[in-house]
């Protein structure tokens, strides 16, 4: 018999109430204080004392303030509105050159700020980590998410689209693409499907090349049942459920996250899936045609697996929705084809989050350093203002300014460089 679990009541909330008058900036340092920015003060002067013990003194440096982090973080931002190939294009006469902020700071203190950036300048001995130079803010920032925001029951577990603009990338050289292609790890988020908040981030570092490396890992169950659990680390107990694509759904992570008061639905692939355990007459095609909305169901306990025909056979593995529960998919031109309650809930949730990675992840920083901890950092901090707008969009100051997400990236980069007139630019 189907065993049905207690749904609590979800309120999808900001934890903190914003003031009418907040600022971008006042919505960014709910994530990224000011102790924050010190520590990134700190240990860049500490990196740069050690830098030149060793290799010479550079007389051009001299330390760097918290005024200072703060405009170099603007700077670096600024690429997330204006798609420039390069930061240092902001001090150029070229067509993304931008006098009004340039003058904050000169391309050369800019260079020299970017050249010994650091947030961990030293490694510590018991240190074997390979993200120790971005772990404390990862750390930080985590935390910073599970205390501004209660997230919705529904979220997803997935890679988002970390590139920038598409048209940028269409119109990258093969060099360029090949250098994005050899990056050297895979960042996984747990997405609240509501509002788009992004819950939780994962990093998975490139262990080794070659054969070894994360492209080989990518069809191996263990690796993203790994991901999975790191994911849901904060989930236990609080009734959500989880929406998982193909390489990590699996009965036996399904059946461990029910252990821990977490519950799922997610879509299967024969090819991609871990399929332990599974019945092997529902993993396989029926000969018999099949008309648009038939389904099958196996049952087991309190995990349905469905099979479902639409054009093709899909097949979902959920203990979040009885299978006897009816929905529908709305085609616009096929009009409604009927489904199990558990397809018409995935394919609503996954719609919601690509709307989600179409709108924002143009808004990613472009500047792409080599180093892997750096490029780790600014996919954060890109993450991080999301997530800021978001905030801000379902606070009382949003009534009252209503800025569009590119007008709130301009109001933060204006603020971080401390420049009285904060009004959008479009």
């Amino acid at each position: 018999l189907w065993n049905s679990f207690h749904v609590s009541s979800f309120w999808i909330s900001p934890t903190r109430k914003m003031p009418l008058t907040a600022s971008a900036m006042d919505f960014f340092q709910l994530f990224v204080p000011d102790n924050v920015l010190k520590n990134m003060v700190v240990q860049t002067n500490m990196y740069a004392k050690k830098y030149q013990e060793r290799f010479g003194s550079d007389d051009a440096w001299i330390d760097v303030t918290l005024t200072e982090m703060k405009a170099f973080l603007g700077y670096m931002i600024s690429t997330s509105i204006h798609h420039c190939e390069s930061v240092l294009s902001i001090w150029s006469s070229g067509f993304y050159s931008n006098k009004s902020i340039a003058l904050i700071m000169t391309q050369s203190r800019f260079e020299k700020i970017l050249k010994y950036f650091h947030i961990v300048a030293f490694r510590s001995s018991q240190t074997t980590h390979g993200l120790y130079k971005i772990q404390p803010f990862l750390d930080s920032l985590q935390n910073g998410f599970d205390s501004a925001f209660r997230p919705s029951q529904t979220q997803v577990l997935h890679e988002p689209l970390i590139d920038e603009d598409p048209v940028f990338i269409a119109t990258c050289t093969e060099r360029e693409l090949r250098k994005r292609k050899k990056r050297k790890f895979s960042l996984w988020v747990r997405q609240c499907s509501s509002t788009g908040f992004i819950c939780q981030i994962y990093v998975h570092l490139k262990e080794g090349s070659g054969a070894d490396g994360l492209d080989a890992l990518k069809n191996k169950p263990q690796l993203h049942s790994m991901v999975a659990k790191s994911l849901c680390q904060n989930a236990s107990g609080k009734n959500y459920i989880i929406f998982t694509g193909p390489s990590i759904t699996s009965l036996n992570l399904f059946e461990e996250f029910e252990k821990q008061g977490i519950y799922c639905c997610g879509l299967l692939s024969a090819r991609k899936s871990d399929c332990t355990g599974l019945p092997p007459s529902m993993l396989n095609n029926p000969e018999t045609p099949q008309s648009r909305g038939q389904y099958r169901i196996k049952m087991k306990g309190s995990m349905s697996l469905i099979c479902w025909y639409n054009k093709g056979h899909f097949r979902f593995l959920t203990n979040a929705y009885s299978p006897v529960q009816q929905g529908v998919i709305i085609k616009r031109k096929s009009g409604e084809i009927p489904c199990p309650l558990a397809v018409e809930a995935f394919a609503a949730h996954l719609s919601y989050i690509c709307k989600y990675d179409d709108k924002y992840s143009k808004y990613f920083i472009s500047h792409k350093p080599n180093k892997t901890w750096q490029q780790v950092f600014w996919f954060a901090i890109s993450i991080t203002i999301n997530n800021a707008y978001i905030l801000y969009k379902m606070s009382e100051a949003y009534h009252v300014t209503r800025y569009s997400r590119a007008q709130f990236g301009e109001r933060l980069v204006k603020e971080l460089l401390g420049l009285e007139d904060t009004s959008p630019s479009h």
